[in-house]
Order: C-alpha cells, then structure tokens, then sequence
C-alpha cells in the first residue's frame, strides 16, 4: 500500500472511506439519472418540434464534466485535493441554480454545462484521494466497492427525479442536485483529511505541467485505457441518453420506467463488488477483456434476435437483461483501468486521472450523443451500437500490458 497523506492524519475507516468515495462518484449518477423522467416534458415545453433534442440536457452534462476533468486533476496536485473539491462544488451548485431558472432549452443546456464543469472537481479529485491511500490491485478494489454505490444510486435517482416532479414540477430537481452535493462534499470536507501534504504537491508552472502531461500520455497503458474507457462510455451514455424513449415508444412502458430502472440497476449493481473480489485473484487485464467480449458476444445475440423478429412479447424481456449486462459492465470494466492506468503514475496521480477522465468522458459523451440520435422507434441501433463498441474495446485490451508483479 502507498500512502502519501501526512501521518499525523486521522485516516478514516475503510467502510467510511468507500461509502464517501462512492456518494461523491454518485453525484453523477444522479445529476444525469434523476433527469430521465424528465426528458419529455422537457421535450414538451422547449423543443417540441425535435424531441430529440431533449436527450442533450443529459450529454450536456456529461461534455461540461469532461471539459473540466481535464484541469481538475492538476489544480489538485498543486492546490491540494479539498480546495478543488469546494471550488467544483461551488460551480455545480452555480449550474444547478441557473438551471433551475433557465427559460429556454440554450440556457438550460449551458447551465448544464456548466454543472458538469463543477461535478469534475468531486468527481477526479475523489479517484486521486484513493490513489493517494491505495495503490494496484488493491486500489482498483476500493475503486469497485465505491463504485457499487455509483451503480446502486441510479436504481433509485429515477424514482427520486419522478416524486419530485409529481410534487414540484421538474425544475425543482436541479434543487436537489443542490442538496446532494451540500451533503456530499460536507461530508468529506469534515472527515476526510487532506491526503496530499505540501510537500509532495507539483508547483503550478507551464513546464511542469506539461512535464506531467508528456508523462502521463507517453504510457502505453494511460494510452490505450482511455480509448477502451472511451467505448465502455459510448455504450453506458448511448444507453442512458435512449433507453427513456425505447421504454416509451418500443414497449408502451414510459409510466412504470423508473421503476424498470431501478430494477435495471439493481440487477446490475453486483458486479462492482464481485470485480472487487475476483480482481486480486485474477487480476485486472483479464477481467476487462473477458467483460468486453462477453458484451459483444450477447449484444450481437440480442441483435440477431431482434432482427429475426421472432421474439413476439418477449423482447421487451429480452432487452431488459440486455440492458442490465450494459450496466454491469461498467463494473467489470472502469475501476480497472483506471487502477491500470494509475498504477505508475501516483506521483501526478491528478493530473493522470483528470486526462483520463477528460478525454474518455468527452469521446464517450460524443459517440452517446450520436447513438442517441439514431433512435428510429426500437432498440436495434442501440444494440448494434453496443456490439461494435464492445467488441472494438476488447481487440483494443489485446495490446494492453500486463500487470507489474508488483500489482498483485
């Protein structure tokens, strides 16, 4: 284990540690999630003649997070990772009350931009802080316990998103997306310590930086874990920015949809924690291969099922579980190549994971806006989208190094 905190701070215990590491990844869970009741009324009352278009308050979202992950992690190493943190939340509570107000579909979609610069902050600065405690196998498995939370919140965040528009409309969401954050970041501000001491943190001057840059880009891993992160999020936001409008327009279920996600996300929550388990055994490499071709091989199944148009009633079924295997691959997949990646670069580990995350998040938002603008009434484009994508991601895993011994 590498710990660079201070040894005069008081280090939280590991069931704390993980349960605030994953409240803080869930604030985007929740501010892209809690939306999806709301994208048709959205659709309603801004952009009725495109309802397509409503799609973009969530990859909104999801390009301001990947701008801003790319300074988030370097004003981290050298301010340290709690002043980052408040200034993001300071800038997400900004776009949620902008939001909140905005009169048009332009403003709303800046506004939103705007949070997902703020939910940067939280969001890189938290994976630094586990890589500032922990290190190899055992930093990608507290990466996959806190990442359950990640994956359980949206079971729930619809549902959440569907009460508060029942009782106050669905612009008083954006105010509780305040309240979370209030919460979450409260909460580390108070217990955890500081975990990057002045004397380990980078100056911030040009050279150094772009020091850390050539660094961090020259690694074949970092190389090639961004362009597979970058797929596995083309699917995930593909996914989530249609799979509203398939609920509604291919199987009639629009009312009862948050209640199918939850149940989604439920049945798919297990594979963080079984990631966490079996990646000391067999390690991290061939868990994220093994995942990405089980994808291809059951969303290139499910593809040829629906185009045999045999399945009658039953592929309303056939999708849900198709959908869960989407999700849960999430869990296989991200907490271990980011703990790859991150492995040899603790020493910049901001910077590293906010290159990371920008350039995977930004690409991922970009193929997701795409995929979802192919929506044509059923849920083929979207499979067929997946097939390619994960099938892509594990020829990609082929090149990837193995392990240092040390890892294990």
């Amino acid at each position: 284990m590498s710990v660079t905190a201070p040894p005069e701070a008081k280090r939280l215990s590991r069931g704390e540690f993980i349960a605030l590491m994953g409240m803080i990844f869930a604030t985007v869970a929740f501010s892209i999630d809690a939306m999806l009741p709301a994208l048709p009324e959205i659709a309603e009352r801004l952009t009725p003649g495109a309802p397509n278009l409503a799609q973009l308050v969530l990859t909104s979202f999801v390009l301001g997070l990947g701008v801003g992950t790319l300074f988030t992690g370097p004003l981290s190493d050298s301010f340290g990772r709690k002043p980052v943190i408040i200034a993001g939340a300071a800038l997400y509570i900004t776009g949620a009350l902008l939001a909140w107000v905005a009169p048009s579909l332009e403003l709303l979609l800046a506004a939103r931009i705007l949070q997902g610069l703020g939910a940067a902050g939280p969001r890189v600065v938290a994976t630094a802080i586990i890589r500032d405690l922990y290190s190899g196998r055992q930093m990608a498995q507290i990466i996959s316990f806190a990442m359950l939370i990640f994956t359980i919140f949206p079971a729930v965040a619809p549902m959440i998103g569907a009460g508060i528009i029942w009782g106050f409309g669905w612009r008083a969401i954006f105010l509780a997306f305040l309240l979370f954050s209030a919460i979450s970041v409260g909460w580390l501000l108070i217990r955890q310590p500081e975990t990057l001491p002045r004397p380990a943190r980078r100056a911030f001057h040009v050279t150094p930086l772009l020091e850390a840059l050539r660094e961090t880009l020259g690694l074949r891993q970092m190389q090639l874990s961004i362009l597979v992160q970058t797929l596995i999020f083309g699917t995930l936001f593909g996914t989530i920015s249609s799979i509203h409008s398939i609920f509604d327009q291919s199987f009639d279920r629009a009312a009862s949809f948050p209640y199918w996600f939850a149940l989604i996300a439920l049945v798919a929550a297990p594979a963080a924690p079984i990631n966490g388990i079996l990646v000391v055994r067999l390690g991290m490499r061939p868990l994220v291969r093994r995942a990405l071709l089980g994808q291809m091989v059951a969303s290139t199944v499910v593809a040829v099922l629906f185009l045999s148009g045999t399945l009658g009633t039953a592929s309303f079924w056939v999708f849900f579980v198709w959908s869960c295997s989407v999700f849960a691959l999430a869990g296989f997949t991200i907490g271990n190549l980011n703990a790859l990646a991150l492995e040899p670069l603790g020493h910049v580990a901001g910077m590293a994971a906010s290159l990371m995350g920008a350039l995977a998040t930004v690409g991922g938002a970009a193929i997701g806006a795409i995929i979802g603008q192919f929506f044509d009434g059923t849920p083929l484009p979207l499979i067929l989208s997946a097939a390619v994508l994960s099938g892509s991601g594990a020829l990609v895993m082929v090149w990837m190094p193995r392990e240092p011994a040390q890892a294990a």
